[in-house]
């Protein structure tokens, strides 16, 4: 029996967690993709941008690979959380762009780079900056996945859509109805706890 192609694994599930991140924009407005709809502002394009950012930077960056890509908002000086927003100006086709040529270029560097080369992060403190490509594609994945998990949610609270993909929704069948009196019997569970301490 032949060992697995481990970076074949990693690109998996870092292009599944792309994916559905992306889907996450179908079919919305200007607004909804950019509506801040937590009390931290997260927002579907933000998140876009951010994880497009971080796949730059760790698999980019961190093993001498720059992208050549200008992301003013991560470079010294820029305000806080400027990665987890989009401004009026930077249109959804940027941010997406971004993001596929952030893709590319991580791809490029997982395909030349053995998973054991170190590389430097440079935004982490000089004692402990140094990882292996397959410590920072884990990284990368976790983070993204993070991500996508949060998009999910939002999207569910813009018009109810979730899963993976339009295809693959991951819940069980149910209709509004169905869906409304789980949403109850949990609802009614948590206060009857609440209520029993």
């Amino acid at each position: 029996m032949t060992s697995p192609d481990a970076k074949a694994d990693l690109l998996f599930y870092l292009q599944s967690a792309r994916d559905a991140l992306l889907w996450k924009l179908e079919e919305l407005s200007e607004y909804d993709s950019r509506r801040p709809l937590t009390p931290t502002g997260t927002n579907l394009l933000g998140l876009v941008k951010h994880v497009a950012s971080v796949e730059l930077g760790y698999l980019g960056d961190t093993f001498g690979r720059p992208s050549g890509e200008h992301l003013p908002w991560v470079e010294e000086g820029a305000e806080d959380n400027a990665d987890m927003w989009a401004t009026a100006d930077e249109s959804r086709e940027q941010i997406v762009g971004l993001y596929h040529r952030a893709w590319a270029h991580s791809d490029a560097t997982i395909g030349a780079l053995a998973l054991d080369t170190v590389g430097r992060v440079p935004w982490w403190p000089s004692h402990r900056d140094q990882v292996t490509l397959h410590h920072a594609v884990v990284r990368v994945i976790a983070d993204t996945h993070r991500h996508t998990g949060h998009a999910d949610i939002l999207r569910e609270l813009i018009d109810g859509a979730v899963g993976m993909n339009k295809n693959n929704d991951s819940i069980p069948p149910g209709d509004a109805a169905s869906w409304e009196r789980h949403r109850n019997r949990v609802e009614q569970a948590a206060r009857e706890a609440d209520a029993g301490r």
